[in-house]
């Protein structure tokens, strides 16, 4: 029998992340190489990535990747995509037989873009109405699941090892100029194939090494504004509350990183006069969207990725710096492993965002 102290559960969770910011599209191979450095930091209920930029063919329209249970579901969500969206392009995609991954459901691609008749009569902007229509999905044709929904990116996850996950896929026939990976060690939740990460809406996907204690006040709050989490893990609510800060309210990714990891509220006290009546403000007027317990994150978002720690940094998080790349890991050795000569390697303070974007730097 083992006793206390003789298993190792390395804070649980494996997150990984790269990204070129003059937006040279790099393959797939580099993500799966990074995130299988930290094998033991996953049980092999989960894994995925989320890539951008690997779609430029197709870079107006909106790729839906779908789970489906069967054939039956599978009709049902294409006859609601037909009554909604004009379908530029329909396909299984590609995958190759795994042993590490089993018990695989129907998944398929569409690119779409929403018919004229149907977005003027909903009177919504675009990205409101495939949000409402992937919602719908989720929620009412039981065994259909949009699991990616952005343009010009996609999201690629299973149960099982990442590096299993990544091959599965095929990742290594995919470039972009963006990467993020997870390895997963659920401790609460299912280890199914909607709870793997990333989680992603429209062009927003996060993956998470943690446990989110607000989880339930976070989902009731964001529930009131038209999302349903119905995933079965706390991640899903993180995704949610990104869209709505940053699309819906229009604020700043420094902003809404000032809302989830806020400051505590003697550091605001200490503060210049502008930028305390700022935080200030964050604070209070999005109180219910405060996130806390141990976590770290990557926001992977259009032109752009984000990491985030929790405000007490429970959870670790390391960035390096090569000529025009950035790498962001739960570890160093993630990053060394496809970088060892980096020019710069450090690790944020909790709640400090690492912002970068093309043709920008970190900051």
């Amino acid at each position: 029998m083992l006793k206390e102290g003789e298993i190792r559960i390395p804070s649980g969770c494996a997150i990984s992340g790269i990204f070129s910011k003059s937006g040279k599209r790099i393959s797939g191979e580099s993500i799966i190489k990074s995130i299988a450095t930290m094998h033991d930091r996953s049980n092999g209920l989960g894994g995925g990535f989320a890539a951008y930029g690997i779609y430029p063919e197709y870079k107006d329209y909106y790729a839906f990747h779908i789970f489906y249970d069967g054939n039956i579901s599978k009709k049902e969500c294409e006859e609601f995509l037909e009554r909604h969206f004009d379908i530029i392009n329909l396909s299984k995609i590609p995958t190759r037989k795994t042993p590490g991954i089993t018990d695989v459901p129907l998944i398929w691609r569409y690119f779409v873009t929403p018919l004229p008749t149907k977005l003027n009569e909903s009177q919504l902007d675009e990205k409101e109405f495939v949000a409402r229509c992937v919602m719908k999905i989720n929620t009412k044709i039981n065994g259909a699941y949009v699991f990616s929904s952005g343009k010009n990116m996609g999201v690629f996850k299973a149960v099982g090892y990442p590096e299993d996950v990544g091959e599965f896929y095929r990742l290594s026939e995919y470039e972009g100029y963006s990467w993020t990976a997870h390895g997963r060690y659920p401790t609460n939740t299912p280890g199914w194939w909607g709870g793997a990460h990333p989680f992603a809406l429209l062009d927003y996907s996060v993956v998470h090494n943690g446990e989110i204690s607000s989880y339930d006040a976070n989902r009731r709050s964001i529930e009131m504004y038209g999302y349903k989490c119905t995933l079965q893990t706390d991640t899903e609510v993180i995704t949610y509350i990104i869209d709505y800060l940053n699309r819906k309210i229009g604020l700043n990714l420094e902003e809404i990183s000032a809302v989830v990891a806020a400051p505590f509220w003697q550091v605001i006290d200490r503060m210049p006069k502008e930028e305390k009546e700022k935080y200030t403000y964050l604070r209070s007027a999005f109180a219910s969207l405060l996130i806390t317990g141990p976590f770290s994150i990557l926001v992977g978002f259009d032109g752009g990725m984000m990491a985030l720690n929790d405000r007490l940094k429970l959870r670790s998080m390391v960035v390096g710096e090569k000529d025009d790349m950035v790498y962001m890991a739960s570890e160093e050795c993630a990053i060394r492993v496809i970088e060892q000569n980096l020019d710069k390697v450090w690790s944020p303070q909790g709640g400090e965002a690492v912002i970068v974007t093309l043709n920008g730097g970190a900051k």
